[in-house]
């Protein structure tokens, strides 16, 4: 288990990066699809070649949810990830069946809280590529971190 990071752990410009691939299958994107977002593109190959996708892709939701789970891995902020909200959150192409994704977190500003002093704010930005580095998800937003206890 990795230390837990507090806000005076990061400055701009750092960069982590998740350590693995996560792997995604048709079987995977059908099973979240039948869930969550029940479109004929996310659930079926013949439906999914007649659409705007040309195959079958999966939800940007379930990008989302595997990118957050890689996010999670990637940064033990003492507490947990809490989120304060989004500034962008895009899918510049679908994930695929077959497809290996990474992730990775860059620093963009730290903002330590006026009002509440044993809090602040992580800005950044989190990109999470295909195994051809090609981007399937962009989102810039806040985290909020705790500041490390004095002593």
């Amino acid at each position: 288990m990795k230390e837990p990071l507090f806000l005076e752990d990061f400055e701009p410009g750092q960069v982590f990066r998740h350590p693995g691939g996560m792997p995604v299958s048709s079987e995977a994107i059908k099973q979240f699809a039948g869930q969550f977002d029940p479109q004929p593109f996310h659930l079926d190959e013949l439906a999914a070649q007649q659409s705007f996708f040309g195959g079958l892709a999966a939800s940007g939701w379930h990008t989302a949810a595997l990118t957050m789970r890689m996010l999670v891995e990637t940064l033990p902020i003492e507490g947990g990830l809490i989120g304060a909200g989004f500034d962008e959150f895009r899918w510049p192409r679908p994930t695929r069946p077959g497809d290996i994704l990474r992730m990775e977190v860059e620093v963009l500003g730290v903002k330590f809280s006026q009002s509440k002093p044993h809090q602040g704010f992580l800005h950044h930005r989190v990109t999470t590529t295909n195994q051809h580095d090609q981007p399937v998800l962009v989102m810039t937003g806040n985290l909020l971190a705790p500041r490390r206890p004095a002593g």
